[in-house]
């Protein structure tokens, strides 16, 4: 009886979500303003689940017979998962308002996209992954065209969703040669026999394939494609969602998927996919940003770059490596959000002020939101003594110890490039002055989600050892 509450315990933040679903379907249902309650039970639902998730960090369980883990590592992209969506629900109590997408449903989607996200980080077998994946991506792919009345979200929508089912094609094919080679979809098995499946063509093939179709999903390198056009048309709130919580859920189905090759069995078969993949992610993404004048198409092309970044840790294939993806994942959700944020407050409605331009002058006319996204912006690009500068730091320096040196450089000499295109907007907001002043209606919900996502910036800028530790000890 112990043994069965624990494991209750255990599986409580995936039960807490799934009762939200449906305790938000039934306020939908019989709740005429239903839109003005969702957004805050949605936020109390997520920071509930996330600190339970850090509370519970240490309990760590195999349950429903081998295909779901809790605990430890499974437990903390809980938290960065949650944490995001939480600060996304707030974010969006105002916006969606402005954005004329007031609807209840629009945080059913939210809540549902991130029990998907769950499970893909809690998985042990391949079909928990693939579950987790659709039940992740097919809110993403309806929230991307919230407002079917805008001509750009209906775009977005149905760009998401063709090439969505196209990159889940290669995962299910993927899975299948798995199957084939390994005959078994379970993790442990594949982990215990890797190194004599190394050796079977069907199998390199099918994990190869699998490497493919989540690439696409973390906005790799040449399956990039569809990020400007869907980051541009889609809510910015929403946009945010996909860039830090999508991603991170992405990189979580990579990392248990191959956990053999972070426990010391030799990484040549995929180092090079990895690294090629990786450098041209970074040197593509920050090149091609710089060139950009609307703010959401230059954070979703420094969103391709950072995919480099963190593949950097992968192509590693060490624990450190692991530790460093981890770290820069909830680092780079909570500078993105506070990025984003800021962008949804300063858009007008009919999508205006999301030109870079429209940021001239902001220093003197709105301080703090400019100090805000300032923050932001530094530590996107990786300035000390900011979160955003550890996080690469963790990776670069897990390169270098596995011999990936040039890797590493080509990775700081990236980041040189994103310096430029990031402070560029600080530039504008503190160094020059606008004839045209758009106006900006200040959203207090807005504000301190944004403050929230800028305080966890700034806290794990000057803690990192704390996260970092507490990530190694599960590895």
């Amino acid at each position: 009886m112990l043994n069965n509450f624990q494991e209750f315990l255990n599986m409580l933040p995936l039960v807490l979500i799934g009762a939200g679903i449906v305790l938000s379907v039934f306020i939908e249902m019989y709740y005429k303003k239903s839109e003005s309650i969702l957004p805050w039970f949605s936020a109390l639902l997520f920071i509930a689940v996330s600190l339970f998730s850090l509370l519970m960090v240490e309990n760590q369980s195999v349950i429903f017979q081998g295909m779901l883990a809790t605990g430890g590592i499974v437990n903390i992209f809980y938290f960065v998962f949650t944490a995001s969506a939480a600060i996304v629900s707030i974010l969006s109590a105002d916006y969606i308002k402005k954005y004329g997408a007031n609807y209840g449903e629009y945080y059913i989607l939210i809540q549902s996209s991130v029990l998907g996200m769950m499970v893909m980080a809690g998985a042990r077998d391949l079909f928990m992954i693939f579950l987790g994946l659709e039940l992740m991506s097919i809110p993403f792919y309806v929230l991307a065209g919230v407002n079917r009345k805008r001509a750009a979200g209906n775009e977005a929508s149905l760009k998401y969703f063709l090439l969505g089912a196209f990159a889940t094609g290669f995962v299910v094919y993927g899975i299948a040669l798995i199957y084939g080679g390994a005959h078994s979809t379970s993790f442990e098995t594949i982990t215990t026999n890797f190194s004599a499946l190394s050796g079977n063509t069907l199998f390199l093939v099918g994990i190869l394939l699998f490497l493919v179709g989540f690439s696409f999903k973390i906005a790799a390198f040449p399956f990039h494609v569809w990020v400007p056009d869907v980051y541009q048309g889609s809510p910015t709130t929403v946009a945010g969602l996909f860039s830090t919580g999508g991603k991170a859920a992405a990189f979580a189905a990579i990392i248990v998927t191959l956990t053999a090759l972070f426990s010391g069995i030799p990484n040549e078969i995929f180092a090079p996919y990895l690294a090629v993949v990786s450098v041209f992610s970074m040197l593509f993404g920050s090149i091609v940003a710089l060139s950009q004048d609307n703010v959401k198409r230059m954070l979703a092309y420094s969103s391709i770059s950072h995919a480099g970044y963190l593949l950097i840790g992968l192509t590693s294939g060490s624990a450190d490596g692991v530790a460093g993806v981890i770290f820069y994942l909830a680092v780079y959700t909570f500078m993105n959000l506070a990025a984003f944020g800021v962008i949804a407050i300063v858009e007008g409605e009919n999508e205006t002020n999301l030109e870079i331009n429209s940021y001239t002058g902001l220093g003197s006319r709105k301080p703090l939101l400019a100090a805000l996204l300032s923050l932001a912006l530094f530590s996107l690009a990786g300035i000390p003594p900011l979160a955003g500068f550890f996080a690469k730091y963790y990776i670069f320096i897990a390169a270098v110890k596995s011999g990936f040196t040039w890797l590493a450089i080509v990775g700081v000499i990236s980041s040189v490039i994103s310096v430029y295109f990031y402070l560029r907007i600080v530039v504008l907001m503190y160094f020059r002055e606008s004839d045209e002043v758009p106006e900006i209606s200040i959203s207090k919900s807005g504000m301190f989600a944004v403050i929230l996502s800028t305080l966890l910036i700034v806290i794990l800028g000057v803690l990192p050892g704390s996260l970092i530790d507490l990530i190694s000890s599960f590895l």
